[in-house]
């Protein structure tokens, strides 16, 4: 009996360890637990994943964004004093009603390296609006000498102008400051629009020195050719920090990349400070359908009334990425609210299509 009484007080020795042991342990297990998902929610907000299908593992169907919905939002970067003043300046100018003239015109303003070889064609199409127009020639290279009543004595202070180069985005900005002294110029065009390119032509050309006034995420990439109004115009010509931004680091070669400021510099400036105040597609219309460095070019023969109403039709603008998915992006062109054609001009027509343009210019125009 008293063996049996031993053995049973042992017994209830040992289980009364081995339950203080668990229980001394349980606090350690659960600690470690907490550690762990806490690193791992920590290392998920700081490193998202970058794929949409691991946010699907890891978290719900609703992605990453289900991540973000709970987690507090990453703390506000404090501006520079030069980014203070810059957006002042540019929310004072964009709030203000823009000057009202009794007389609205257009600035047409071209960037010329000589020559302008279709001026005959563009003096057809200023006649008969006299008074609505001012006209601006930027001439690089050899003062031309002009047959049309439009173009004479319309030249401004030149420099050279290199393609790819700063150079373009000082020539468009001489234009600017030119164009915008005559109080009565409210649209303001550019004559030889801005979306999200995920590929080597696009953010790939992004540089990380332009960090922390310019972040990758509003880098957006456009045409040369615009259309600005007043306030735009007033704004690009007031902007020094930014311009420096991408006349130092957005250039041939930087970084072992090719970036060219005349197609960056304006439509990601408007897109970080006026998202909503531009169309984001341009009114020149381009055909790069041949996917080369240059878009394609109409000769004489390509030129007939079907392709200029082809063109004249058309009134969806599509951006194309320039990575290996080719995904296109695809908007209406809207004015005043109404899907219209998009494009009031076109490129590349060579010298040769001169005639049949001009042939075709009266009978087109009195159509439409």
């Amino acid at each position: 009996m008293k063996t049996v009484l031993h053995i049973s007080m042992k017994d209830s020795h040992t289980s009364l360890a081995s339950r203080q042991r668990t229980h001394q342990r349980k606090p350690t297990w659960i600690l470690v637990l907490v550690l762990l998902v806490s690193m791992f929610l920590v290392c998920a907000y700081i490193y998202p994943p970058k794929n949409p299908a691991a946010c699907y593992v890891l978290f719900t169907s609703s992605g990453c964004k289900g991540l973000s919905n709970w987690l507090p939002p990453a703390p506000a970067r404090e501006f520079t004093d030069s980014e203070i003043a810059s957006r002042v300046v540019i929310r004072e100018v964009l709030s203000k009603p823009p000057i009202e003239s009794k007389n609205p015109k257009v600035a047409f303003m071209f960037l010329i390296p000589g020559p302008l070889p279709f001026e005959k064609l563009w003096d057809k199409f200023f006649q008969g609006h006299e008074g609505r127009f001012s006209v601006y020639v930027h001439t690089s290279m050899d003062k031309p000498v002009h047959s049309s009543r439009y173009f004479i004595n319309r030249e401004i202070q030149s420099d050279k102008v290199d393609w790819g180069k700063i150079s373009m985005v000082d020539a468009e900005r001489r234009l600017l400051g030119h164009a915008l002294k005559n109080t009565d110029n409210q649209h303001f065009v550019l004559l030889s629009e801005s979306f999200e390119d995920p590929g080597p032509h696009g953010n790939g050309r992004y540089s990380n020195h332009m960090l922390p006034e310019v972040e990758k995420k509003d880098f957006r990439k456009g045409s040369q050719w615009f259309t600005l109004k007043r306030q735009h115009a007033i704004v690009v010509m007031a902007d020094s920090l930014y311009y420096t931004k991408f006349r130092d680091y957005c250039k041939p070669g930087m970084d072992g990349r090719n970036c060219y400021s005349d197609e960056h510099y304006l439509p990601t400036f408007f897109h970080m400070f006026d998202p909503t105040g531009i169309a984001n597609w341009s009114v020149t219309h381009v055909d790069w359908s041949e996917r080369k460095w240059h878009p394609k070019s109409y000769n004489a023969h390509d030129v007939t009334s079907e392709l200029l109403r082809k063109i004249a039709s058309i009134d969806i603008s599509t951006h194309e990425t320039s990575d290996e998915k080719r995904m296109e992006e695809q908007r209406g062109c809207m004015w005043n609210g109404i899907q219209r054609p998009c494009y009031l001009f076109g490129r590349k027509f060579m010298p040769d299509a001169i005639d049949n343009l001009i042939s075709l210019f009266s009978n087109y125009t009195s159509s439409i």
